[in-house]
């Protein structure tokens, strides 16, 4: 395993794994991270990780990895790494299982004092309307034909089915549809796993939460966005379900052929890969938007059932109960953009597996509202500690591939959790805290818990300083949902 005696320091939160550092490494690994979340990282094998996702071809500059970043499967979580397009390799392990989860926030006028006295019916609510838990599917059920048109539509099927507002899918990336999306490309497994789950969270570091706006940092940004210190405001986080793990585990399987067909050599059998120019890498990358889209789809409609709840809990009882959308970003999926690459402008893709886009003022993709300051990053904390609202930078344009964390990143296994904490006892001091729970699973709260996490706070503070990322508003939970 990589020491940290092999690291050189660049500043007090920048470190570089030299390219010489392996003899297969094709560029160098950047690592964002202080002293104090440095060593955590010692305990898994993310940095070997990451060297590994050095060795790919095509690599078109060095591999960034987050401070949140923790051990994944193939790629580390919260690492960003930018191939060549067309020639340069597609890895599913670059983007994850889990193909666009990612996280949504929506913000209200409810004041907190206001909504204080009806939080234990929103709670139920919430749990009520947006269905959760480990293989739960909702009330909708697709055919065949419905589920490819949520594939290739996203956001726009929501938009159709009236579960999303023209707004909502505006301030979504990438108006929640990526394009070149082909349903042929999915397996009836895949389609089969996804009939029933639009609408549905899921369990694992899924939830929905009701958070308090707490500050405020800069207060211009925070009145673009809509948001108030003491109001009410709502995440949502979860993936493309069963249909998105599918993918990934269809593709890993048929890119082992793939990568001795084309002689790509490989550290690690995890980062199976292909050309993206290959028939096997354009395949991965169609079913790949697929999820991506079914993703977005996802979160719009469980948008819409969450809107169902606040309706159900506070219409009549407070003032101005509506949501609307902040934004919603992905933080596990390739994309296909433009950065500049030794100052040449190149088209890439970029993998995030654990880091959320974080495009910096005056980018075209941004919702014309946010053009001027730069895209909403959304950075939930782990459960019971604070969230974070960011914008990007300039600088994460030309740094991280236009990239910034996406969470706390956990230092505990889900087992190693389970083993050392009581989901009752959790459930317990939580909400003597203040906080409703509602948790179709002890074991599955366990998990979840904030001891098996980094500090979110201490990972915020490394992109703020290094300057890919700025500070807007700090959440807090006051009722959280989980499978």
């Amino acid at each position: 395993m990589v020491a940290l005696s092999d690291l050189k320091q660049i500043s007090a939160y920048e470190w570089e794994i030299p390219q010489s550092y392996r003899s297969d490494m094709r560029v160098p690994v950047r690592v964002l991270a202080s002293q104090q979340l440095l060593r955590a990282v010692t305990r898994d094998k993310s940095l070997d990780q990451a060297i590994n996702a050095a060795s790919l071809p095509g690599l078109a500059g060095k591999v960034v990895v987050m401070p949140d970043m923790h051990q994944g499967y193939g790629f580390p979580i919260g690492g960003v790494a930018a191939t060549r397009y067309p020639e340069g390799v597609i890895s599913p392990g670059g983007i994850g299982y889990d193909i666009n989860c990612g996280v949504r926030l929506l913000a209200s006028k409810i004041s907190y004092q206001a909504a204080k006295p009806h939080l234990n019916a929103l709670a139920s609510a919430l749990s009520q309307h947006c269905p959760s838990g480990v293989g739960r599917g909702s009330n909708i059920n697709l055919s065949t034909a419905e589920l490819e048109k949520v594939c290739a539509n996203g956001s726009a099927w929501a938009l159709k089915k009236g579960y999303a507002t023209k707004a909502d899918v505006r301030r979504t990336e990438d108006s929640g549809k990526l394009p070149d999306a082909n349903p042929d490309k999915l397996s009836q497994r895949a389609k089969k796993r996804g009939q029933s789950q639009v609408g549905s969270l899921g369990a694992g570091n899924h939830f929905i939460e009701v958070d308090v706006v707490a500050e405020i940092f800069d207060q211009k940004a925070a009145q673009v966005m809509g948001l108030k210190k003491g109001h009410l405001a709502l995440q949502i986080h979860c993936g493309s379900r069963g249909l998105g793990h599918q993918v990934c585990s269809d593709y890993v399987r048929i890119l082992q052929g793939a990568v001795r067909r084309y002689g790509i050599v490989l550290p690690d059998r995890e980062l199976v890969c292909a050309p993206m120019d290959s028939p096997e890498g354009r395949d991965y990358l169609a079913a790949m938007r697929c999820a991506a889209n079914y993703a977005f789809a996802n979160r719009q409609t469980l948008t819409h059932f969450a809107r169902q709840a606040f309706e159900q809990a506070l219409a009549g009882k407070v003032e101005n109960w509506h949501l609307h959308q902040v934004y919603d970003v992905a933080h596990n999926i390739g994309k296909i953009e433009t950065h500049n690459v030794n100052g040449v402008p190149t088209k890439v893709c970029v993998h995030r597996k654990g880091a959320t886009r974080a495009f910096g003022p005056g980018a075209e993709d941004l919702p014309e509202e946010y053009r001027a300051m730069g895209q909403p990053v959304l950075v939930p904390g782990s459960m019971g500690t604070a969230s974070w609202v960011l914008r990007g930078t300039e600088k994460s344009m030309e740094f991280s591939w236009g990239s910034s964390c996406h969470g706390a990143g956990r230092t505990m296994s889900r087992s190693q959790a389970k083993k050392k904490i009581r989901g009752e006892d959790l459930r317990e001091k939580l909400e003597r805290g203040g906080i409703q729970i509602r948790s179709r699973s002890m074991a599955g709260l366990a998990e979840e818990a904030p001891s098996a996490y980094k500090d979110v706070n201490a990972v915020v503070d490394t992109v703020v300083n290094i300057g890919i990322a700025e500070k807007v508003a700090l959440l807090k939970p006051l009722v959280v949902i989980k499978g």
